[in-house]
């Protein structure tokens, strides 16, 4: 079994991308083939696909097969595939975690289960069922606002003593979590922030990077935080991220994807066609996110 000391490449601005759908509703593949490539060609390290930004509730599995054999063929080892594969119903999250597997998938991003509000000796048992299900690497991912269930401090840290937990991507917003875990959590354990808000102040304390929206529209800016962040850099680093507050500000998490969708549309790089019950943004938003980016990305 390998350990979290062999991902160096789970770190940094990883980008959560959304998934293109075209004028008849179907996954564009072509499109989202650039999306990969774009992001590559920043320097990242990762990519994660068919997860929050990927619309992944309304994918068929067949879909979600594609993006991730589209993302796996697109990246050809120069960055690692992240795939989202989480269910609130065990059964479906091993399926969606095997069939990650087959795709060729480098890891799987696995989430707290949502609605069924399981205790902790029932979110424990849910992750050690998937992980005994596959030979991929689990990220697991904690995000109460959508699950109104946190994963604790000693849940996590129990997990994390099989090497097969290699990292968490913490989307509560605890910017003291990394100081507070770090020396409890085995060398080499990723805690990868999921609030690009708070991402800088969460890498100050000693995360590790960002599963981003933000990293989607801004990838060599979000990147030039981390380096600044990692090379101690502080005053640098809050720079670029005032530069970057515009954007996320006009970019609300409530509105993700088509708040993404709609800034790539900007960018000439996807449609910001997305599928119920998500629906398109109204023109107040459009014109905020319009104004923003014209700040954030300049001339």
């Amino acid at each position: 079994m390998t350990s979290a000391l062999d991902h160096p490449w789970l770190a940094g601005f990883i980008a959560d991308l959304p998934t293109p759908f075209d004028d008849n509703d179907a996954v564009d593949l072509a499109a989202f083939e650039l999306l990969c490539e774009r992001q590559v060609a920043a320097g990242a390290t990762a990519l994660v696909v068919g997860e929050t930004a990927g619309e992944a509730a309304t994918l068929s599995m067949d879909e979600h097969h594609d993006i991730i054999r589209t993302a796996v063929t697109t990246a050809r080892g120069r960055a690692k595939v992240i795939t989202g594969a989480g269910s609130n119903a065990t059964s479906q999250a091993i399926a969606l975690t095997q069939r990650a597997e087959t795709a060729g998938a480098d890891a799987v991003l696995s989430v707290v289960p949502y609605y069924n509000k399981p205790m902790q000796a029932g979110i424990e048992a849910h992750f050690r069922a998937i992980a005994d299900a596959t030979t991929l690497p689990v990220i697991l991912h904690d995000v109460p606002s959508r699950t109104l269930r946190s994963l604790a401090d000693e849940t996590l840290l129990r997990l994390a003593e099989s090497p097969q937990f290699v990292g968490l991507r913490d989307g509560s917003g605890d910017i003291t979590r990394p100081l507070r875990l770090r020396a409890m959590l085995p060398p080499g354990f990723r805690l990868l922030s999921g609030e690009d808000a708070t991402a800088m102040a969460f890498l100050l304390q000693g995360g590790d990077g960002c599963i981003s929206t933000i990293a989607n529209i801004a990838p060599k800016l979000c990147r030039e935080v981390f380096c600044a962040c990692k090379q101690n850099q502080p005053l640098y680093a809050a720079t670029i991220t005032d530069r970057l507050a515009p954007l996320n500000e006009a970019l609300p998490r409530d509105a993700t994807p088509a708040s993404i969708k709609y800034a790539l549309s900007l960018l000439n790089l996807s449609s910001p066609r997305v599928r119920l019950p998500m629906v398109g943004l109204a023109g107040p938003e459009k014109i905020a996110i319009t104004q923003a980016m014209a700040m954030a990305l300049g001339p």
